[in-house]
């Protein structure tokens, strides 16, 4: 645990020291959360109870699962980078657990899209998102957060530990990303999606993230268009599900790319 608390902390500084990438790690939620908000809001938010409002606070868990699966393609891709110029061989005849590796990585990247939900959050209340204050409420989000962001900081690393290039490596993990984000309930409700759209949108991760953190850190559960919803209990599961999944795919998958 201490070689990953160890990994954790140079990553973290590297964070630090550089400052064009702390800067653009807290700047992108940013440009999500004001532009697009902005510009959505008067098209969608107009057909939604509560008017331009309720569509920030609609939208704001989404921008939040969004900047999760964002940090954890960074992750992937310090850890494909290193590993391509040779550091993560020193890394392997180093004295520690190789799962340990893997372990500060992952620790890093959801440290890093926590940081970044803090911004969307501040942001989102300056926009007039409704965000609601009990403590118990920005508990079970704060596990959902970092759930969602283990399990898609493990399919990052998995990728990383196989792909041979940079560009590669993003072309694979976008060809991800893109379907899960507008195939869900992250940016619009699913009332308004097609039965087919909505289907694959049940079975998707993202979509149970976003309502489980609707329904526990928006005032008034202002979370639902049509009284919809996911069952909160099962948001918990697939998130759980998911973070076990990704963890063991980027073990299994770092294990294979050593041998």
């Amino acid at each position: 645990m201490s070689a990953a608390l160890t990994l954790w902390r140079k990553h973290m500084m590297k964070l630090i020291v550089h400052k064009e990438e702390a800067f653009g790690t807290l700047f992108q939620p940013i440009l999500w959360v004001v532009l697009f908000g902005t510009g959505m809001k008067s098209v969608i938010g107009a057909a939604m109870p509560g008017g331009d409002n309720f569509y920030i606070s609609f939208m704001v868990p989404g921008i939040i699962a969004l900047t999760a699966m964002s940090g954890a393609i960074e992750g992937g891709l310090v850890f494909l980078q290193e590993r391509l110029l040779g550091i993560m061989k020193e890394y392997l005849v180093a004295p520690i657990p190789r799962v340990s590796i893997l372990m500060g990585n992952a620790m890093s990247t959801v440290t890093k899209s926590l940081l970044q939900a803090i911004v969307i959050f501040i942001i989102g209340v300056l926009m007039g998102a409704q965000i609601d204050l009990l403590p118990l409420g920005w508990l079970i989000g704060l596990v959902l957060i970092t759930g969602f962001g283990l399990g898609f900081a493990g399919i990052g690393l998995s990728v990383a530990s196989r792909a041979s290039s940079i560009g590669g490596y993003h072309m694979l993990i976008f060809m991800l990303t893109l379907p899960l984000l507008f195939v869900s309930n992250a940016l619009y409700p699913l009332a308004s999606l097609p039965t087919w759209m909505r289907i694959l949108a049940q079975i998707n991760p993202l979509s149970y993230v976003v309502d489980g953190l609707r329904q526990t850190i928006l005032q008034g559960s202002a979370t639902l268009v049509d009284g919809e919803s996911l069952a909160l209990w099962l948001c918990f599961v697939v998130v759980i599900a998911f973070a076990t999944f990704g963890t063991l795919l980027a073990y299994v998958s770092f294990r294979k790319s050593i041998r």
